[in-house]
């Protein structure tokens, strides 16, 4: 593989799950971009390492998980907090809707939050194994690790991965799921028209008792009452006179139900790109909102005004 053009060839049809494996690293659709970058220009630096030995895509998963550890090894040294969060278009995944490698599981937002909690190299375990499906041994080679130090940071990872999922407890390695159900999108539309009707009734009815919310880049995540969280968006000026002029596009972001929000002002004769919400729907009642500050921001292909 020396010829710069055919390698690129043979590797192009990578990028969008390589870019997925780097986003549940990073937790940011930016960074993921640049590091998949990275591991293109690493794997052309190395190709003369590539014995065949291994399938090409194994060795592309190698070179990206440790582009992306030495990208958090330079990275200062805090504890995650959502600021870092974004959220994954749907439109860059990969177009294979059985690809075990974007499961709708592990690429909603409470799973990849979840993971950010593991330190770096226990991360990359953990991802390899439960979420990829690598045997230890294969796992243990990519990262220069022992078999018998994989399978401790995986156990290990599985525990602090569920401590810190909400109560419903995704199940990462079950079949993935895909479409919307009929609830999603309902509840979709529901939210979209209480905003545009300034229904803050019928909004209050759509959320659960116990919403967990939170809003981006704040890093809360926090459970209220439906009627506290709306009081709490009235109370920031949403809903009041001269901001009350909403209207909503459905889309779909990391396999989520999610609503693009765009609001008028009274000087503006169009309606501007204000936020996007992602929501988790249980029986066309929405249990969590992530909502994203999306103001003057070119976001996920979404028009910046309607």
């Amino acid at each position: 593989m020396t010829d710069e053009a055919t390698f690129a060839r043979r590797i192009e049809p990578y990028r969008r799950e390589l870019q997925v494996h780097c986003y549940r690293m990073l937790a940011n659709y930016d960074d993921a971009q640049d590091l998949t970058q990275e591991t293109f220009l690493r794997a052309w630096h190395k190709r003369d390492t590539f014995q065949g030995r291994a399938a090409l895509r194994t060795w592309l998963y190698r070179i990206a998980t440790n582009a992306c550890l030495d990208f958090l090894d330079k990275r200062t040294p805090v504890p995650f907090d959502l600021t870092h969060l974004q959220p994954y278009p749907d439109r860059m995944l990969p177009e294979d809707p059985q690809d075990a490698a974007v499961a709708r599981e592990t690429i909603e937002l409470a799973f990849v939050v979840a993971v950010q909690h593991l330190p770096p190299r226990q991360r990359a375990v953990f991802i390899l194994r439960d979420v990829l499906g690598w045997p230890a041994p294969r796992t243990a080679d990519a990262l220069a690790l022992t078999v018998a130090s994989v399978t401790s940071a995986v156990q290990r990872a599985r525990a602090t991965v569920r401590g810190h999922l909400p109560a419903r407890r995704l199940d990462w390695r079950r079949p993935a799921t895909h479409d919307l159900s009929d609830d999603e999108r309902g509840a979709v539309k529901a939210y979209i028209d209480a905003h545009e009707r300034n229904d803050l009734d019928a909004l209050t009815a759509l959320l659960r008792h116990d919403l967990r919310f939170s809003m981006l880049p704040d890093p809360a995540t926090v459970s209220v009452t439906a009627r506290d969280a709306v009081d709490g968006w009235v109370a920031h000026g949403l809903f009041r006179p001269g901001h009350d002029d909403w209207r909503g596009l459905p889309t779909t972001l990391n396999r989520m139900p999610a609503a693009a929000l765009y609001a008028r002002t009274a000087d503006d004769p169009r309606h501007r790109l204000f936020a996007v919400a992602a929501l988790h729907v249980v029986d066309a009642t929405i249990t969590e909102l992530t909502g994203f500050d999306a103001t003057g921001k070119p976001w996920l292909g979404l028009p910046p005004a309607l």
